[in-house]
């Protein structure tokens, strides 16, 4: 039997979910693989959940490695994975213990599937574009500069909307007025533009979205574009100051900051089973097709 190491994250909001870290930690442990266990999660685990670990190391930072990453939360544990993992190019599985779950989208009852899955080499990976944020002039940006759902530009506060100039490859595009506007990759055009009305884009196809967070103008249409463009945004904002979330991280910048949006020089690689289809998740996920009268 191979050897494979995995790094195992999770959220700590969830004591459900102790007997499903409980069979992922058995099952990993019949196989004799190497675990790593985050080290928040895992004092979690201890002290919350009170399971008993024995990992081959604690991970602290980003610096580690893997053949697989699981997750164990929702989406928002996804992309906390995705960002510790970054550019290494590992595998991210994400086990769903929340609601919806576009990006963790493994069910409990199913961890021994795809356990098993990955030992026989019976999965699939999909890359998933990422957006590189850089800023000029005003602030540096303190975080990590990357998002595998989207960056949001966002009015501060209870300011009143603010004015958002996009330029696409230095030619001018327009500029909203808006309470914000949305910058999305296929990834997260399931997720925050798509409760404000942005379109779905499917993985791979090679695009981002611009969507408009309530435009003062109703012409006002979301934007589908290439996704080996720049962007380049300018704010004005009565209180001179607007938020930057980047996958719901934010930060406050003046309004003198310039935010420079394109593609990352990686991909994330999200695990999924051998016979996933995106459009069956699209139609579970947002009950396309079902009669409400039923």
């Amino acid at each position: 039997m191979q050897k494979l190491r995995f790094a195992l994250f999770g959220n700590i909001y969830q004591a459900k979910k102790s007997a499903s870290v409980h069979n992922l930690l058995q099952i990993l442990e019949q196989k004799q693989a190497d675990i790593y266990i985050d080290k928040e999660f895992f004092m979690y685990m201890h002290q919350e959940l009170n399971l008993d670990a024995h990992p081959k190391g604690l991970i602290e930072g980003d610096d580690f490695e893997a053949d697989i990453a699981v997750c164990m939360g929702g989406d928002g544990t996804f992309l906390e994975a995705a960002r510790r993992v970054g550019n290494k190019g590992i595998p991210i599985v994400g086990i769903n213990m929340g609601r919806l779950g576009f990006l963790a989208d493994i069910a409990p009852d199913e961890i021994e599937n795809i356990i098993e899955s990955i030992y026989q080499n019976n999965y699939t990976t999909e890359e998933r574009s990422v957006l590189q944020v850089e800023t000029e002039g005003g602030d540096t940006l303190k975080g990590y500069p990357y998002a595998l759902n989207e960056v949001a530009i966002l009015k501060h506060d209870n300011s009143s909307m603010i004015c958002i100039r996009v330029e696409v490859d230095g030619e001018y595009l327009t500029t909203y007025q808006a309470d914000g506007l949305i910058a999305s990759t296929p990834t997260g055009s399931t997720g925050y533009a798509m409760s404000v009305g942005g379109p779905i884009m499917v993985p791979r196809s090679g695009i981002f979205g611009l969507t408009a967070v309530a435009p003062h103008s109703l012409n006002v249409r979301p934007l589908t574009i290439s996704d080996n463009v720049v962007f380049s945004l300018t704010v004005e904002s009565r209180s001179h100051n607007f938020l930057i979330a980047i996958d719901g991280r934010s930060e406050s910048c003046h309004e003198s900051t310039k935010v420079i949006l394109r593609k990352a020089p990686y991909k994330i690689k999200v695990l999924k089973r051998a016979n996933h289809s995106y459009f069956t998740t699209l139609r579970n996920k947002l009950m396309w097709g079902t009669d409400p009268r039923n």
